[in-house]
Parts: C-alpha cells; structure tokens; sequence
C-alpha cells in the first residue's frame, strides 16, 4: 500500500466497509459507499482528462459531498483546492486561476456567482453542481447526483508517493498561497504528529489495516465532529484526516454560521468522540452554552466525549479550565500553520496546562533576527522553524518559496513567520506572527501576548490588538474587545492587564465593540481591526 490519501482510504474500505466513514445530519455513507460514490467521481474526472497533479476546486460547505469529492480527486493523482466560500467574485476568481483549476465542485447557493466568473475562467472543463433541483445554466455544468448515478467505478492503480498535496493559505496578509506537500512525506508526518500527540492511530501506514480491524472488531472506532469548516488546515487535517486513519468516521453539520447548542445536541445524540476547533471563537460559545444548560437543569450528556482538539489560534486558559469542569477530557492546543507543526498543550483536570505554553515538537528551532539559536530562559526572542515535514514550496511563487523554506545549519527549515520565547524549561511562550508586530517606541509588540492577557479578564469575550500610526512612538498599541459588561471602561481593563503585561505592550486606547470579526474558521481578521482602529483613531 503507497503512502497516499486513496490507496490508504481503499483498504480501509477493503477491512471494515459496513462502518460509518461520513456523517451530515442523518446522511450516513459507509467506508464502502465513501469509496464506491468517491470512484465514480473519479471516473468522471478521468473522462475529463483529470490525471496526476491536476487541480480540482472545492467550493463546499462542510458535508459528505466535500469529503467525496475529494476522494475522487486523491483516486484520480489529482490535487483538490480548497476554495474560501466567503470568497467574491474578484477573490473566486485569482484562486481557481493561480491554482489552475481544471473542475470546480460548488454548492449549488452558489451557482449565481460560478455563472458571473465562468467566462474569466476558460481552463475549466467542468463545473459539478452539489444539491438544488435545477443544474445551473452553463455549458459543461453536471449535477453530482446524476455523475454518480451515470458512471461505473474508476478502477484502482498504483499511485505515487510523491504526487502532490496543496493547502492554499491566505495566511493573515497577502494573497492566498498554495502550500505544497508530497503526499507520502506529508502522510507520514500527520500520523508520527497525530500518534505522538495520543490519538487512536497507528505510528505508520503500514500498520493502518490491523488498526482499523482490530477497533472494529471492539466497537471503539471514533467519531470526531467539526466545528470549523473543511476548507480550511485545522478542519481537514485534524478533523477527517487523522479520525480516517483508524477507520474513525467525519462527522460535519451543513449549516453556516457556528451553533453551539447545535454542536453540543449532536455529541449528545450521536455519541461523539472528538471535537475540532479554532481557539477561543468555537469554546467560548460553546462554554457559554455548557454553562446555561447546566444552569436551567438540563445539561449535555458529554459521556462520550474524550478530547476537544484545537489549532490555528490562541485559546485561553480561562476558557479551557471551564470546559474541564464540564467534561472529564483531554484538551489539545495544537500550534502550527500550514506552513508545518511546531508544538502542542495538552490540559485535562489533572494538568490544567496555560494557554501559551506548547511543548516543542522535535526538529523545532527558534532563531533569533540576527542568525542565532535562542537559549532557553533567555527571554530572547527568535522566529520558529520547523523541520521533519518542510512543504515542497509556495506554488508559482518561488520568491516567497525561498524567504520561508530554507536551511539553517544544514538542515531544510519552514519559517512561516512566527515568533517565540524558550523557557528554561524547554517550553515555549508563542508570541505571534511578524507580519502583526508592533512596533511601538522601539519595542517589539505581538498583537497575540496582549489578546491573551486582555482575554483574562472575566468580562471580555474577545479582542484584536493592532498598531495604528503615532507621531511619538511610531506606532501604537490599540486593542479592539468585546464586552459582555456595559459598564467596563478602557481604564479599568488597561489596568487589569498590568499584572500580565510590561508597560510598553499595554493598548493606549481601547475601543469596545458589539463583536469582534473573525473569519469562518476563527482566525483573526486583522485588517477588519485595523480598519476598525484607523477610524477610531481619526474620529478623536
């Protein structure tokens, strides 16, 4: 068996195919109906000459549908493309071009937009349309059904290890990039990552079918449910990538916009195992919900519930220990990009661990600007490199490619961006990305370290901290919060963040918001912040 997504999922299909392999809402498909429907896509593409590293968009909700399409894609060496359904015409538009997509799979809510770009996209050679009743108006649009329905099972072949993964990323600035992973190296890497941080996976490949047979046969295979989308790293990778390599089942909702009573009634009925995440803007609601329920006498029933998986963001300490007193679970705060992992917090009721504290995975370095290794408890701080699992490069940008994945010492290094201090225990204190940094009076600010700390007091729900053009200081540190207490005013939260803050990091002005923006996935929006900031700023 190769190293690639569709040779592990076939055989998974092969050992254990009566078990539930997708879930979206009362649609449940089978590991062999997960593989038959994904090969019939797959013969599809095939006919549209659809073959080894060619680029299929994926302009989805969360469903069953996404998952197969992708399949298909994987079956055929084709690359899927994660699509950003937020995205407008103009954005839609740079990413199916810079991508060169050949097929496009949208919802059908979206069959206006395909039909106002379809004639600025001439390289592609089919748009499949996912639900509605009426196929949109296009020459070379299909309905999904009918493509599943008309066409027999592409056969199986041997695949190589070396086709090509992508995740494009918009990062926090910037256009969005595709990062590029060969599949057996990118494999590899998620199930050491994914093993090493104590999910039911095997260590290698190689050991998937006894894995999967053997949780069959006990009846533990899991059930993870994610609250993030799909399309983005957080989503896939840590909510259907990692559950599939022990035959575990993807569980999605299709609706838009975050319900967290929504989320919690579905691990109550459907007996989830494990939740998927972004930070503190999925647990605070969800928190918020746990607490209310338990308040009016009616509380969730969590029993099956082993672990609440996190990435992308911060996620507060506050937040993470009230969990834990609903739930006996493992909360995992993984720290990472797209760009490549670089260490985790694992917290449960016997070791509530602090928010910002991750332990560093192996191959992890922090360099300072000036080219040196940061040493432990000096307070120095260093950008963070990654080794082990180093992307191929940005595709079609070999500029950037050369700025992020390089070697330090003789060995190949990603350095996304990110900043951090060492402890002298090993650990390390994750400050923020550079492109946010602050600089304020010569100091370096990171907008993350003052979220984190404004984020403890018990009234404010969320925060952004940007820099804003001063005269004085260059820039200034403004946060942007939301608040669930009418009365709290900027003095009295600038100093509550004293205890946690040197004097020069502290915001200068504070300005309070119904809610702070964030993009569907729970990343920060800063440029909406800084927008938000500018204005303030102009209207004092």
């Amino acid at each position: 068996m190769e190293m690639h997504f569709a040779s592990v999922w076939e055989t998974i299909s092969d050992h254990i195919p009566d078990e539930p392999a997708l879930i979206c809402d009362d649609n449940v498909k089978t590991w062999k109906e997960y593989e038959e429907r994904a090969a019939k896509l797959a013969n599809f593409l095939n006919e549209k000459s659809v073959s080894n590293n060619s680029k299929v968009g994926l302009y989805l909700h969360n469903s069953n549908e996404y998952l197969e399409a992708q399949f298909a894609t994987f079956k055929v060496e084709g690359v899927p493309i994660n699509v950003n359904y937020r995205y407008v015409e103009e954005e839609l538009i740079y990413l199916l071009d810079n991508s060169d997509s050949e097929v496009v799979f949208f919802q059908n809510s979206y069959a206006e937009r395909i039909k106002k770009i379809a004639d600025q996209l001439p390289n592609i050679k089919a748009y499949i349309q996912v639900g509605g009743k009426e196929l949109l108006d296009l020459e070379n649009c299909y309905m999904y059904e009918e493509i599943i329905s008309q066409n027999p099972s592409l056969k199986r072949k041997t695949r190589s290890e070396d086709n090509i993964y992508m995740l494009y990323t918009g990062g926090t600035t910037g256009m969005p990039k595709g990062v590029m992973y060969k599949q057996g190296a990118f494999m590899s890497s998620l199930l050491k990552t994914a093993f090493a941080m104590g999910f039911d996976v095997p260590e290698s490949h190689l050991d998937i079918s006894k894995t999967v047979t053997e949780l069959s046969s006990k009846g533990t295979l899991s059930k993870t449910i994610v609250a993030c989308p799909l399309m983005h790293g957080t989503g896939m990778w840590l909510g259907a990538l990692v559950p599939f390599f022990s035959g575990g089942s993807c569980v999605t909702i299709p609706q838009l916009g975050f319900d967290p009573d929504l989320l919690l009634q579905k691990v109550q009925d459907q007996k989830i195992n494990n939740i998927v995440i972004v930070g503190d803007a999925f647990a605070r609601p969800i928190l918020e919900s746990l607490n209310k329920a338990k308040n009016e006498g009616t509380p969730y029933d969590l029993s099956s519930l082993r672990s609440m998986i996190s990435s992308g963001v911060m996620w507060s300490a506050e937040v993470k220990e009230g969990l834990l007193e609903h739930a006996d679970i493992t909360l995992i705060d993984a720290m990472g990009s797209s760009e490549g992992g670089m260490g985790s917090a694992v917290s449960n009721r016997e070791n509530p661990v602090k928010t910002a504290k991750f332990s560093i995975n192996p191959g992890v370095i922090v360099v300072t600007d000036e080219g040196e290794e940061v040493e432990p408890g000096s307070d120095q701080m260093g950008k963070i490199g990654t080794s082990g699992l180093v992307p191929e490069g940005y595709y079609k940008d070999q500029k950037k490619s050369d700025e992020t994945f390089k070697e330090y010492k003789g060995v190949r290094y990603s350095f996304p961006g990110d900043y951090a201090t060492v402890d002298a225990d090993g650990t390390i204190k994750l400050l923020g990305r550079g492109s946010n940094c602050i600089n304020t009076a010569g100091e370096k600010v990171y907008p993350e370290e003052v979220e984190e700390a404004l984020k403890k007091h018990s009234q404010i729900i969320d925060s952004l901290v940007v820099g804003v053009e001063d005269k004085k200081f260059g820039q200034k540190v403004v946060a942007v919060v939301s608040s669930d207490e009418s009365n709290l005013n900027a003095d009295e939260l600038v100093n509550f963040a004293r205890s946690h803050l040197s004097g020069y990091k502290l915001p200068k002005e504070v300005i309070f918001v119904d809610e702070v923006k964030r993009a569907p996935n729970g990343k920060a929006n800063y440029k909406w912040a800084k927008e938000t900031a500018d204005k303030y700023m102009q209207s004092l």
